[in-house]
């Protein structure tokens, strides 16, 4: 076992494919250890934020917040992206010739292994955890295995640590590489100072003409693995260790397969000045254990010693401080970046309307034209289930009364010139031949109208100053009913209500526009009716208007009758988080959004709880992970990740038979449906009445709801005795590997409890886990429920359809 620490210093953890990661694995102290909190203590409760916890090292000040002198500064501070892993090696058992999946090495030390690297030459040597390889001028120098390892169906991985500078070379290469016996003949990776690529070859004769050759990336190429897989051979690189991605492959050659080959990390140089590579992890597999963000570095000092305690959370933290959401509608406009966009959902007494986009574009201000005329805030319902007001314009005539003007600033006008433009607002009115709203240039040379014309029907006008009409075909608009309309530039669509419409012709392009005029144009044709959700999008090459046709929805519906892991994907993206695992099948329609004002947490959690799922963040990767209900029907064997013997347990283990999740009646109800109660009148009889909190399910049925209220009651009205703690010394473990891979939901058995158990094995699953990771010990305490809790009816099952036990219907 290694521990694998890194920081990705001046990393921005919402945007993870750019962080650069610095191993700090040498600076954590692993006397007291790395402690590590994940999941949930039991099935009923919430998934908590992972943490993790370690001290650091810090005597050279690296650590200190606001050190000039660190080599970090000045990204040394709260909300650094950390992750930590461990890793582990495959023995090496029997004879040689063996796989290469057994030849590793962690450098630890001090010393070339003589059995792994008996070849070795040119000064190399082992130094601080790490493979050093001199590069020097005219020199060759490597850490070369003897021929005695197999690459068929097996794999060689390996971890740059330092990669040397092209020091005034003309050439220049780190190789990492399988050898055959024929000189010049191999397969591998050679990296290049001087050029900065990284080639996946095949060499013949030093030479593959077919050879992959890609920009070498310190965020992507850190990790290079070589592996044969029946009958063909692939070159994988990786960020970490653990996702891994195929930049080449090709039919194994035959050499390959009937050789026994020379494993040999080499550098060379032509002239220019000395200098080193570093190699670290050598056919290590890494598990990640925690991926988040720092929350502190307090430093404190014993004498001359320096420590930081450092403790990180995952990115539930980041979740939880988000704002409160705002109405489904507005939410699915802002993760779309408009440069520009007005609600106009302020409050009655305001006199000017406020601009969402974070940009350069200003407020939304009146103009007045002659005397007279009505513009009100809050007066006006908007979309129905955005639950929000909008703008009410009441002109006296056509040319007397109000609307509003805005400068939309340099941003958008340099980008309304340089790219597609895509636009939308929401309208409604009785009257015809009136503006819905303009974009225009400074001096009025470029300008875009969307206006009614005499029969309600949506216009386009388009020109300088003579403008030139181009109709939609989209009927009488002016029916006093709001209406969603979307322009898409690159594409020459028009959407009405999220339904595309004929526009008959291509406009041309709109150049630098600066001034956005909503309710009129020109001091004429004065809107008479509602406005709000005005937005102004940009796109370099993909057309936006099926997307922002998509806003109709929600702003009509909020999306009520998607299904449960589609909600999740789209709250996600209200959180800036793009990676949503998905875990099951059974994802049942789900109720609208909801009102505005709401953590998006809270919107999360709701779905999770109508669900019956679980939802938790992921531990390698800036991702969220959600599992509906169906992931834990019925496990058998295959589905175990380990079994353990109650021999090999640390002490601790407990049958646990008490009343803290008996559950006998429910009452339940969803929006707009009714309150419902489902009890258990035999657990009732036997314990009295055990009721949670009132549930509020976001179901689309009345019998969706019912469904849920018995399926909660069916598996807590008389629940059986189980293990609710499992703690397991992991590291001395024969199958450590296995159990490094348990995680919420998870299987494993507990074999040869005790006597006086009721029953030999018992299975469990894992909800949750505390570990404890130091010098040659992993501690890992499993917080478990029974995993029969789960278990459904299934047809002439002999396991799962016995009366009485099993016979529970699945929900």
């Amino acid at each position: 076992m290694a521990v694998l620490v890194e920081a990705g210093w001046g990393g921005l953890i919402q945007f993870p494919t750019t962080i650069t990661w610095t191993d700090i694995s040498r600076y954590v102290d692993m006397a007291q250890g790395i402690t590590i909190n994940r999941g949930a203590s039991d099935e009923l409760s919430e998934t908590q934020p992972a943490s993790l916890s370690m001290t650091l090292d810090n005597d050279d000040g690296r650590f200190t917040p606001g050190n000039v002198s660190s080599p970090y500064f000045p990204f040394v501070r709260r909300n650094a992206p950390i992750r930590a892993a461990v890793t582990t090696a495959t023995a090496r058992t029997g004879a040689a010739p063996w796989p290469t999946a057994m030849l590793a090495d962690d450098f630890d030390d001090n010393r070339i292994d003589p059995v792994l690297w008996p070849n070795s030459y040119g000064a190399a040597s082992e130094t601080g955890g790490r493979a050093r390889i001199p590069v020097t001028p005219g020199g060759f120098a490597a850490y070369q295995s003897a021929r005695q390892w197999r690459l068929q169906g097996s794999q060689f991985s390996v971890k740059y640590a330092t990669l040397p500078g092209a020091g005034g070379s003309s050439a220049a290469s780190v190789s990492v590489v399988a050898n055959s016996v024929t000189a010049g003949t191999r397969v591998g990776f050679t990296y290049s100072p001087v050029a900065g690529t990284l080639r996946c070859v095949s060499d013949v004769g030093y030479f593959d003409g077919g050879a992959t050759v890609l920009t070498y990336s310190g965020i992507d190429h850190v990790w290079l693995r070589l592996r044969e897989a029946a009958g063909t051979l692939y070159w994988e690189t990786s960020g970490d260790g653990h996702n891994w991605v195929v930049r080449r492959s090709l039919a194994t050659p035959a050499w390959v397969s009937a050789e026994t080959l020379v494993i040999e990390m080499a550098t060379s140089r032509t002239g220019g000045t000395a200098d080193y590579a570093e190699f670290e992890l050598v056919g290590h597999q890494v598990r990640s254990r925690f991926w988040g963000t720092l929350n502190n570095l307090p430093v404190s000092w014993e004498g001359t010693e320096s420590k930081v305690s450092v403790s990180a959370t995952d990115l539930f933290k980041r979740l939880n401080r988000l704002p409160p959401l705002r109405s489904c509608l507005t939410e699915e406009i802002m993760v779309d970046g408009p440069l520009a966009y007005y609600p106009l959902t302020e409050p009655a007494d305001a006199l000017s309307a406020g601009d969402l986009s974070g940009t350069t574009a200003g407020v939304l201000a009146v103009t007045q034209v002659g005397s007279g005329g009505v513009l009100a805030f809050g007066a006006a319902p908007g979309p129905a289930a955005a639950h929000e007001t909008c703008l009410q314009l009441t002109p006296v005539s056509t040319s007397v009364g109000k609307y509003m003007t805005a400068d939309l600033g340099p941003d958008y006008e340099a980008r309304s010139t340089s790219q597609w433009n895509a636009m939308e607002a929401w309208f409604s009115t009785s009257t015809t031949g009136r503006v819905i709203f303009a974009v225009a240039s400074t001096d009025q040379a470029q300008r875009l109208v969307f206006a009614l014309s005499a029969t309600g029907a949506l216009q386009i006008e388009y020109g300088d100053d003579v403008l030139t009409h181009f109709p939609v075909a989209t009927g009488n608009l002016a029916d006093g009913t709001l209406h969603h309309l979307v322009y898409d530039e690159i594409a020459a669509e028009v959407y009405v209500d999220g339904v595309i419409k004929t526009l008959g012709t291509v406009l041309p392009p709109m150049y630098n526009g600066r001034v956005l005029t909503v309710g009129g144009f020109k001091n004429t044709r004065l809107w008479n009716g509602t406005l709000a959700h005005v937005a102004l999008h940009t796109t370099v090459s993909t057309p936006l208007g099926a997307e922002l046709a998509e806003h109709y929805t929600a702003g009509t519906t909020a999306f009520a009758g998607e299904s449960a892991d589609e909600r999740i994907t789209r709250l996600a993206r209200y959180g800036g988080i793009d990676s949503v695992t998905i875990w099951g099948t059974a994802h049942d329609p789900i109720a609208a959004q909801g009102e505005p004002g709401t953590a998006l947490m809270t919107r999360m959690r709701e779905v999770e709880n109508t669900e019956a799922g679980k939802l938790f963040a992921e531990r390698d990767w800036y991702g969220l992970a959600y599992q509906s209900r169906d992931v834990r029907y019925n496990p058998d064997a295959d589905a175990e990740v380990f079994t353990v013997a109650y021999a090999d347990l640390e002490p601790g283990l407990e049958l646990a038979d008490d009343d803290q999740k008996l559950i006998n009646t429910v009452d339940a109800s969803r929006p707009g449906g009714a309150t419902q109660r489902v009890t258990a009148s035999a657990s009732v009889l036997a314990f009295g009445i055990y009721e949670p909190p009132p549930l509020q399910l976001l179901k689309t049925s009345d019998n969706s709801v019912l469904d849920a209220a018995y399926w909660l009651v069916s598996r807590y009205a008389d629940p059986p005795a189980e293990i609710r703690e499992v703690p397991i010394e992991a590291y001395t473990m024969p199958n450590y590997s296995d159990i490094l891979d348990a995680d919420i939901s998870s299987y494993f058995t507990v074999t040869g409890l005790p006597a006086q158990s009721p029953a030999v094995s018992m299975r469990c699953t894992v909800e949750g886990y505390t570990e404890t990771i130091r010098n040659g010990s992993h501690m890992i305490q499993f917080h478990t429920s029974r995993s029969s809790t789960d278990s459904v009816w299934v047809l002439d099952d002999p396991a799962y359809s016995v009366l009485g036990s099993t016979t529970r219907l699945a929900y």
